[in-house]
């Protein structure tokens, strides 16, 4: 199996940065939907009472919005009236979770929802809707088959990538099937010279917005991954505290030996750049060194960042790493089998990208937000 040399999403991560050296090992990615499982973990725990039923599902060869759509058909809700955190993979068993504005004693009409690909596992309700961001993390067992490769060469790959983090790329899902997002934006925005692309609907538009935002924060990220200091504080870089998202500073006495360590330990990691119009009298924005690494990187995409922000887009950041955290493997005849957990908004196609070539990792994941 070797890398595919034309295809759009080829291209695309040929231009990025890795962190190690490319892979020589070989696997099968979803040969089998038992091969990639996701458990999603929410942010919170359903009260118990309220007029949202939250449900977690095990969902099996089904988009998250097909499975939504099934629950509505089910019950004759409105698509309004169902919520989720975030989209899973349609190649995959996954269980996450949904809340229905379903009236108490209405619970029995969920059942013609069921089959094979769909089972409900439990149910608890609760006062508020479940919203796009709400889960805490997602629970990874990846089966990696007909492995190809050095076996002490992938381990001293998940070792390493554990004491220092993932880099914190937007994987191929956030870019549409074969890329169709990204090249849409490129075709459609930067053909008409940045002109608003009229006629598009919300959904679409939402979409154009995530493939643009992340298109240059992954450049952002591999430009700091090629100057070697992804992972080290720059004179005026913003920091994100791991698992929350929190922005902050350093303090009056500067960058310190307590938060070197802290970086060290993945408890507080770089950010980077998601472009839009800056809030009023934010904060949160890079300075001197680490501003003019961000600059020289954005000039080569101002047609798409005015874009963005003549569409409203508040800029935002990003940490530039995830931290691969349970992380847990084991051989067997077939191949490899991955544990681990990652943060909301990270994705698991980053680390496999620095493990091994892989087929199979593009084409059956929706946007995860």
């Amino acid at each position: 199996m070797s890398e595919p040399s034309a295809g759009p999403q080829a291209r695309y991560w040929s231009k990025l940065a890795r962190l190690l050296e490319p892979p020589a090992g070989t696997a099968r990615l979803k040969a089998t939907t038992e091969d990639f499982q996701v458990t999603e973990e929410l942010g919170f725990a359903p009260s118990g009472a309220g007029e949202h039923l939250c449900i977690e599902v095990e969902k099996t060869d089904l988009t998250t919005t097909q499975a939504a759509s099934r629950l509505t058909g089910a019950t004759g809700l409105k698509r309004t009236d169902v919520g989720y955190a975030g989209m899973k993979d349609r190649r995959a068993r996954t269980r996450q979770w949904f809340s229905l504005r379903l009236p108490a004693g209405e619970e029995t009409r969920l059942q013609s929802a069921e089959d094979e690909k769909l089972r409900i596992l439990q149910s608890r309700r609760n006062h508020r809707k479940i919203g796009i961001g709400s889960h805490r993390a997602n629970r990874f067992v990846i089966t990696l088959r007909d492995f190809r490769g050095g076996r002490d060469d992938m381990e001293h790959r998940l070792r390493k990538l554990a004491r220092m983090g993932v880099p914190n790329y937007f994987g191929p899902q956030r870019f549409g099937r074969q890329f169709g997002n990204l090249e849409s934006v490129e075709r459609r925005i930067l053909a008409q010279g940045g002109d608003d692309a009229a006629g598009m609907s919300g959904n679409e538009r939402s979409l154009l917005y995530s493939a643009a935002r992340a298109a240059v924060f992954n450049q952002a990220l591999s430009e700091r991954l090629d100057r070697g200091d992804w992972n080290r504080y720059v004179s005026g870089d913003v920091l994100s505290l791991d698992g929350s998202g929190r922005l902050f500073l350093p303090g009056e006495e500067g960058w310190d030996d307590e938060l070197q360590n802290r970086l060290d330990a993945l408890d507080i990691h770089i950010t980077g750049p998601l472009p839009g119009a800056a809030p009023a009298q934010s904060k949160y924005e890079t300075r001197g060194q680490a501003a003019d690494i961000e600059i020289a990187v954005l000039r080569q995409k101002t047609v798409i960042i005015d874009w963005l922000k003549r569409e409203g887009l508040q800029a935002g950041r990003r940490p530039l790493r995830f931290a691969l955290r349970d992380l847990d493997w084991n051989w067997t005849d077939s191949g490899l089998i991955l544990r681990f957990m990652l943060a909301r908004g990270c994705y698991a196609t980053s680390l496999l990208r620095e493990l091994c070539i892989t087929d199979g990792i593009e084409q059956e994941t929706e946007l995860e937000p």
